[in-house]
């Protein structure tokens, strides 16, 4: 299918209010744990590896609220074809953005890590609350895979531009960095770097939830070679359709830092995120395939 045919399929739902989409969510969620078994061994067997010596009870907890989440940014993304820049602004809310702002001011770019935790398809919607806007001088994007689905695909960078930032395809982005800052522009990119690296990415090793782990350190690399400004956002659910996303430094300029030092720092404040509330994080993907 092509794009125009999933945005008349998903244009209904962005129509409805909230409470409306929650309620849908609540019976998908219920459908996808119970009776689809969307994926259920592979979360349970991650929780259990993640939480050894957890309750059953609590285990069962997260996993069920772990669904409800999951179920609640599929709705949350597809509300993106038609909510206004004032309700985002009244749902997100952004806490450290002076530090992106001092960064920039200083004429250096900045790579955010960010990770797979609910709902990271809303972090985009920064440019509605950054200083620097996106113009000429200032690029926001994240990187991104292509999907299988061309028409999925393109509906989901559709959906990503919705706030004025752009993707670079992730076999692209070094390339697409480099001519930005030849022409003079300054980025903000963000990099989902939880995932199990890539073919050509060798990897940093060390432990994520004391389970031993080979982390993506191509972003750690990059930001390096560019001597970018580095961070992380923390992302806090404050509530169904309700996220506050605050802005934690890791580097002034990631040319000053060891190899490996800023993949460690991302792994350990991606740690404390997940510990504060584990239902947050996607656990759907075999997250220790390349377990060590």
């Amino acid at each position: 299918m092509n794009s125009a045919i999933y945005k008349t399929l998903l244009r209904p739902l962005s129509w409805l209010p909230f409470r409306a989409l929650y309620m849908m969510s609540d019976v998908t969620a219920f459908t996808l744990r119970h009776i689809i078994r969307y994926r259920r061994k592979v979360v349970k067997t991650n929780l259990g590896a993640a939480f050894k010596g957890m309750h059953k009870r609590d285990l069962h907890r997260i996993e069920k609220k772990f669904y409800r989440n999951f179920t609640d940014s599929f709705f949350e993304t597809a509300k993106l074809l038609n909510i206004s820049d004032d309700e985002m602004r009244s749902r997100v809310s952004f806490e450290g953005l002076d530090i992106i702002d001092r960064m920039l001011d200083s004429g250096r770019s900045v790579i955010v890590y960010f990770a797979h935790t609910f709902n990271w398809e809303w972090a985009p919607s920064v440019t509605l609350f950054a200083r620097h806007r996106p113009d000429d001088k200032v690029e926001y994007g994240q990187v991104y895979r292509p999907l299988r689905s061309a028409g999925f695909d393109a509906l989901m960078l559709e959906l990503r531009s919705r706030f004025g930032s752009v993707s670079y395809p992730k076999e692209q982005v070094l390339r697409r960095l480099i001519e930005a800052r030849d022409r003079g522009q300054l980025t903000v990119t963000g990099f989902m770097s939880d995932q199990h690296p890539g073919h050509g990415d060798p990897g940093h090793i060390t432990n994520l939830l004391g389970i031993p782990t080979r982390m993506i350190s191509g972003t750690e690399t990059l930001a390096r070679k560019l001597g970018t400004g580095v961070v992380y956002w923390d992302v806090v659910r404050m509530g169904r359709g309700r996220y506050k996303i605050i802005t934690r430094l890791l580097a002034e300029n990631a040319a000053d830092t060891r190899p490996g030092e800023l993949t460690e720092a991302y792994t350990r404040r991606l740690e404390h995120t997940i510990l504060r509330d584990p239902a947050l994080w996607l656990w759907t993907h075999k997250r220790w395939k390349n377990h060590i």
